[in-house]
Order: C-alpha cells, then structure tokens, then sequence
C-alpha cells in the first residue's frame, strides 16, 4: 500500500506527480485505506495547485480499473453531464442520450443524482419511471434492444463510495467532476 501522506504534501507544495504517483493515491483513495481528511487534503492541494495531465490520467486509470465493466457495442457512445457545475442548470445530457438512441445510435448514458444542478440524470430517468439500479447484464441488454442504458454512478463506480462523502463535505469541485466523462 502506497503511503498517501508524501504525495499530498508534494501536491501540497506545487509539485506535480507523475502517472504512477496519481494512479497509487488514487487507488489509496478508492479502495478504502485513506482517512476523510486524507481525501480532502488530497483533492484540494491538486484544485488549489490545478491537475495535470499525468494526474488526470492516473486518476482515470485507477477508476476504469475499479469500475463495474458493463458489455456495449464498440460503436456505443457514453454521454454524460458535466455534473457539479454549480451553474443551477436543468440536465440535458439525459434527453440528448434519448435523442441520439431515438437516431440509431448506441448510447452507454451514465450519471447520477444532482449535487448542484436541477436535476441529475438519475433524478431525471427515475422520475420518468427508469429503475436506475439494474445489474451490469440488464444495462447491456437496454443498449442491445433500446439502444441505450443507464449506469448509475454509485453501482457503476463502487470505488467512488470512500471518496464521496468527503467530495460532498468539501463543496467544491475536484478532479473527480473531470474524472466522470473520461472513466
């Protein structure tokens, strides 16, 4: 296990860490064996400083590693929101997904409930009647029939759960609201 303390104070004092460093604290945070505080003083010290490339990167390898693969066409398309923009504004990710399977296209929509906006795309889809907690098989037959299906973020990306209450507590945005439409 990577100690994550060294690589919050490198963030902390204005280094940039490389792809591996990203991708050890990362799955620090995601698997369950960073404190609340470790995870804040992680997120922060890389939004005050600004992310790089190589941490985005890190990130999203450690999140495609530890997410729940779902099987989709290889010309499916994943449409998400940008999530936590703060803008207060409605979700039209979810009817663009609805439009383009509407079109032919495969869709692999992902989302989740609001944390600042109107709606999410789960706020959305359940309040049309969509169960949004199906399993990984359900999902790939909605594409299969449908043309799209929906991963709710929490059951799509478990790992997030160690790293979610202290995004909510924090208030801001961190590089998880990059993370979302490249994992």
């Amino acid at each position: 296990m990577t100690d994550l303390k060294p690589l919050i104070d490198k963030a902390a004092n204005g280094m940039a860490l490389s792809v591996e460093e990203a991708e050890s604290a990362f799955d620090v945070m995601m698997s369950g064996q960073a404190t609340p505080s470790q995870i804040g003083g992680f997120l922060m010290a890389l939004r005050v400083r600004g992310e790089t490339v190589d941490e985005i990167t890190g990130a999203v390898r450690t999140m495609r590693a530890k997410m729940i693969k779902v099987g989709a066409p290889d010309d499916a398309l994943d449409i998400v929101g940008t999530g936590g923009d703060g803008s207060g504004s409605y979700n039209i990710s979810t009817c663009s997904a609805i439009v383009a399977a509407g079109a032919g296209l495969n869709i692999a929509k992902h989302g989740n409930r609001s944390l600042s906006s109107k709606s999410g795309a789960a706020d959305t889809l359940a309040a049309l009647g969509v169960n949004i907690e199906v399993s990984p098989e359900k999902i790939s037959e909605c594409i299969a029939k449908a043309g799209v299906g929906f991963m709710f973020a929490p059951a799509h990306h478990a790992a997030m759960r160690h790293v979610g209450p202290s995004r909510v507590e924090l208030g801001t945005r961190t590089i998880f609201n990059l993370l979302g439409p490249l994992s």
